[in-house]
């Protein structure tokens, strides 16, 4: 069997990096858990925080199986095991005990030592990529075709939540539906607006999101031109997109992106998540089409560069185009902040594979490869 170790950062990315890997042993150094602790009192992005915790509670679900050191069944098949470094052991050379990084490369080390020759560390690090080269792990990044980590980051927004059924959400806002019907028709409601509360019973059974999704619904049924509650529904649509693989999200995104649009027209943020919504629900034409929109207002906008390159790439295997707009990337980069630094590692990496891509269908490109990263 397959033995996977992951990095906290791919579990921060996406929490169902847990459930990706299908018929595999599926690593967690203790060393991960600590650190997902951590974010519950630090001050960082809510969001990091809301992921670390879904990352615990779909530990804690599983550790109902049974010990999680032990080893739980994972429901698509493989295996979860959490595995604490040994303390009566050193440290591999080189490695030192007060570096998180360090110490799970080294639990990765000390599996490969007890015995498994087919294991991989997933890390989306470039630092941890490099040092556990060194140490002949093999070690790949969190990609899974058009939504790898690159796209997650890049072309998706860096959020992640629950998986939600679409059949689960439709009969619980089919209710809310009839629930509305019922508030409106009623005789004791008074001046014709719409005032509900809904039944704590009825909340209860929903998933944190699909609450969300019922606010959000209450307060533009009250308010359609409520444009800041639309967008944030169209964003939680575009991440149970990610989440469930349903291009039924996608549409739904949509919808609310072209509205929020309609007020706020000049809203390039909201235009290059609209493109996006478009790639993924299968309109790559739309897609380039509003994201060369929103580079004709800001040629240098970065994240539309890259999502443009992705969209050639991806939905055209247009490689010329898709090289450039990654050329283009990396050159507006270059020498920037630590998020610049990361933007232009990813580019390179994608230029790289385009490249590869091109070279198996025959195409030779015609501009200069540039895949140096800013350290």
């Amino acid at each position: 069997m397959r033995t996977v170790v992951l990095d906290t950062n791919v579990l921060l990315a996406d929490p169902g990096a847990l459930l990706t890997f299908p018929d595999a042993e599926v690593i967690i150094p203790e060393t991960v858990l600590s650190e997902l602790d951590k974010l519950k009192t630090s001050r960082v992005d809510p969001d990091l925080r809301f992921r670390g915790r879904e990352v615990s509670r779909m530990l804690f679900e599983l550790s109902e199986q049974g010990s999680l050191i032990g080893g739980v069944d994972l429901p698509d098949g493989g295996r979860l095991r959490v595995v604490p470094l040994e303390t009566d052991t050193d440290m591999p050379e080189g490695l030192s005990s007060r570096n998180s990084d360090d110490r799970i490369l080294a639990v990765a080390l000390q599996v490969c030592h007890e015995g498994c020759d087919d294991l991989t560390l997933v890390t989306n690090d470039l630092n941890m990529l490099l040092k556990a080269q060194t140490y002949d792990v093999h070690v790949q990044r969190h990609m899974d075709g058009v939504e790898g980590s690159f796209g997650r980051r890049y072309i998706i927004r860096p959020f992640q939540r629950y998986r939600i059924p679409l059949g689960i959400l439709s009969v619980a806002l089919a209710v809310f539906a009839a629930i509305l019907v019922l508030a409106v028709r009623s005789p004791n409601l008074g001046g014709g607006s719409v005032s509900i509360g809904v039944p704590s019973e009825f909340r209860d059974q929903l998933s944190p999101s699909q609450q969300r999704i019922l606010d959000y619904l209450v307060t533009l049924e009250r308010n359609e031109r409520d444009v800041d509650t639309r967008l944030d529904l169209a964003n939680l649509y575009y991440e149970l997109r990610l989440q469930s693989g349903d291009p039924n999200y996608s549409q739904l995104a949509i919808k609310h992106y072209e509205r929020v649009l309609e007020m706020r027209p000049n809203d390039v943020s909201v235009r290059t998540d609209l493109a996006a919504s478009y790639f993924y629900g299968g309109q790559t034409d739309r897609a380039i089409q509003e994201t060369s929109r929103v580079l004709k207002s800001d040629p240098n906008q970065v994240q539309a560069n890259f999502n443009l390159g992705v969209f050639y790439w991806r939905g055209r295997q247009d490689y010329i185009a898709a090289a450039a707009q990654f050329e283009k990337v990396l050159e507006l980069t270059r020498g920037g902040d630590v998020h610049a630094q990361q933007v232009h590692r990813d580019a390179a990496t994608s230029l790289a594979q385009v490249e590869k891509d091109a070279a198996a269908a025959g195409q030779k490109l015609r501009v200069p490869s540039s895949v140096e990263t800013t350290s």
